[in-house]
């Protein structure tokens, strides 16, 4: 039975049967609505006559939806007491991403962040909120949540001013938010669990992968109403198929927790994911646009499949230091890269996934059970 209040200890770093909660998989459940939203904006967005300019909203829009998601996990991880006050702030988080999610089209439309801030201070003040309870429940690391209290905070009085100051400080105000960890961290490390955390990240890839597959298969339903074009749409979504298995293959291809050896390592970790998060989601977005307008689009699924190949050799091949598989993905990304130069850039993408995880099968090494002393990101 869930209590009204308990005092806010830190969990251990190695507590055993550690797993996601049923209200942090709502919380993910609730994001992905925003995901959605900025998924189908960019779609509209590449169709369109400035796709440099949606794609430029996209990757803003998917910064905000991150970093709220990110902070919390890594705060749960070490902080979740699952008590009545607990779950009341975090479905105030959930309340502001939802506004969020409802201010997207303004932005891509009207270029009108008001909504999205909004909704993103609402997520943040609640995060202030936890650090607060953590800083009075966890005396050893009372210095460090008062540092986050403290950051975050700022962070939104900053955010607060951005329909009033040159959009260019955008980046200043992400490099003041993203420091803030890095600060705080520093005063005594929080007490987060690697295998959790490893979890929770990769429960948010399989969200973002399910929005591509949720986007094609909306996109192929629809044309295939119409009539048009059914060879052709067979191959785009079979194509599209063997892209996304690929993905979740390469992504889930071996355990990422002993990773995480350090705060070094663990910050680079954490932060990269932004990469493979938003890829994965834009993906769908370039699927559902190939669907729908049957014209030479290839860039907008070559371009988010490399950089997404790109960021899981960063995040969980090169730290293992297999130079085989190194080379490979390196020129798989090349090889995306340059299948938008011919005429069937899907199924080509599509190829080059295909033999990237059949090459992983076979050129790996068995992967360690102990925790090596450090990788090297």
């Amino acid at each position: 039975m869930t209590t009204w209040y308990r005092p806010m200890r830190a969990r251990g770093m190695r507590e055993v049967h550690r797993v996601s909660t049923p209200l942090e998989l709502f919380f993910d459940l609730c994001f992905v609505v925003a995901v959605s939203q900025a998924a189908s904006q960019l779609h509209h967005a590449l169709g369109s006559d400035h796709p440099g300019t949606g794609v430029l909203h996209y990757a803003m829009i998917f910064y905000a939806i991150w970093w709220a998601w990110m902070n919390f996990t890594w705060f749960a991880s070490a902080y979740d007491t699952d008590d009545g006050v607990y779950r009341a702030t975090t479905l105030v988080q959930i309340t502001g991403v939802l506004i969020l999610a409802a201010g997207v089209p303004r932005v891509f439309t009207d270029d009108d962040w008001r909504i999205i801030i909004v909704g993103y201070v609402v997520m943040r003040l609640a995060m202030v909120a936890q650090w607060l309870r953590a800083a009075q429940g966890d005396p050893d690391r009372r210095r460090t949540a008062r540092r986050y209290a403290a950051g975050i905070f700022v962070a939104q009085l900053l955010w607060l001013t951005l329909p009033l100051v040159p959009s260019w400080l955008f980046i200043v105000f992400v490099l003041v938010e993203l420091a803030v960890p890095v600060w705080a961290e520093q005063a005594a490390p929080t007490t987060w669990h690697p295998h959790h955390i490893t979890e929770r990240y990769g429960l948010f890839t399989l969200i973002v992968l399910g929005e591509s597959v949720l986007a094609a298969t909306t996109a192929i339903q629809a044309s295939l109403d119409s009539g048009d074009g059914i060879a052709e749409l067979l191959t785009l979504a079979l194509s599209g198929l063997v892209i996304v298995f690929g993905m979740w293959w390469l992504y889930f291809d071996r355990p990422a927790h002993y990773l995480l050896t350090s705060l070094r390592t663990s910050i680079i970790w954490g932060y990269s994911h932004w990469a493979v998060f938003a890829s994965a989601a834009a993906v769908g977005a370039g699927l559902e646009e190939a669907v729908q307008v049957h014209d030479h689009v290839g860039w907008a699924i070559a371009v988010p499949v490399a950089v997404y190949v790109l960021s899981v050799w960063a995040l969980q091949v090169r730290p293992r230091r297999e130079h085989g598989l190194d080379a490979v993905h390196l020129v798989a990304v090349v090889l995306i890269l340059l299948t938008p130069l011919t005429p069937w850039t899907v199924p080509a993408t599509a190829a080059v996934v295909m033999l990237l995880v059949v090459l992983n099968l076979v050129l790996s090494r068995p992967s360690p059970f102990e925790e090596p002393e450090e990788l090297a990101l």
